[in-house]
């Protein structure tokens, strides 16, 4: 039996899967670099704006540091991905049924030229830190650690995106006009439920991650979704669909601007 092979932060050799189900598995260890936070942007998720606003207090600043230190001291970040067909995702997209009727992410799937399923998380010791700094009342410090965690989270979907691209890039599946951008469930119409189905088919336990019965991951600090990959005018739409105007954080209008 393969044995998955890893590597830091690149694509590896395929080990043969189902191939009705993956094309391609992939284990991978994203160096710590390339999700460390920084004071600006953590202190932004916060309200506090970067410069060139005025500095934060220095016991604010401190504290951040503090955090940092915890965190780069027991995250460990990784990632695993699989390419799936258009066809495949088709099924894993329908999940339980209970998508919105009408979603973005139906119109811009189908146009890709390559999809791959990922999820990634910190692993559980910053989970666990963040709840024993609660649990020990050291509520600034715990909240901090939580700010920067979820930070460094959403940089690894970052992280997922360019060695995704890199990788058809390598192999001439890319070009200038290509990007890869990540689309998960309970955003843009896509139910949290959906993540049951990806979960079958991505198997992201193997790198600890499970669902409970809420369809939420532990290690909390964890991410998953799609990989879509094509010509950046298909990820181009409108923020005008119904649930549109509930989503808290409208990352979608980010992550375009990112990649224009």
């Amino acid at each position: 039996m393969n044995k998955c092979l890893r590597r830091q932060g690149t694509f590896l050799e395929k080990r043969s899967l189902d191939p009705q189900k993956l094309l391609m598995k992939t284990i991978i260890n994203i160096p710590i670099d390339k999700i460390k936070p920084d004071v600006a942007g953590v202190l932004k998720t916060q309200g506090v704006p970067p410069p060139p606003g005025p500095p934060p207090p220095g016991r604010v600043t401190s504290l951040y540091h503090s955090a940092e230190e915890l965190f780069l001291k027991l995250a460990a970040p990784t990632a695993i991905m699989a390419e799936v067909t258009i066809p495949q995702f088709t099924e894993i997209f329908k999940g339980n049924g209970l998508n919105e009727p009408d979603t973005p992410l139906e119109k811009i799937f189908p146009r890709a030229s390559q999809l791959a399923l990922f999820a990634f998380t910190l692993g559980p010791e910053v989970c666990l830190e963040i709840e024993e700094q609660l649990n020990t009342h050291n509520f600034a410090l715990g909240y901090m650690l939580d700010a920067v965690s979820s930070y460094s989270t959403d940089k690894g979907a970052g992280a997922a995106q360019n060695i995704f691209l890199e990788h058809l890039t390598s192999t001439g599946q890319a070009d200038a006009s290509t990007r890869a951008l990540l689309y998960s469930p309970g955003y843009c119409g896509w139910h949290i439920s959906g993540q049951q189905k990806l979960f079958e088919y991505l198997k992201p336990e193997e790198i600890g991650i499970h669902l409970n019965k809420s369809f939420l991951m532990t290690p909390l600090k964890s991410i998953s979704g799609v990989l879509v990959a094509g010509d950046k005018r298909i990820h181009r739409f409108k923020n005008s669909y119904t649930f549109c105007v509930h989503c808290p954080s409208k990352n979608c209008r980010e992550r375009i601007a990112q990649n224009p």
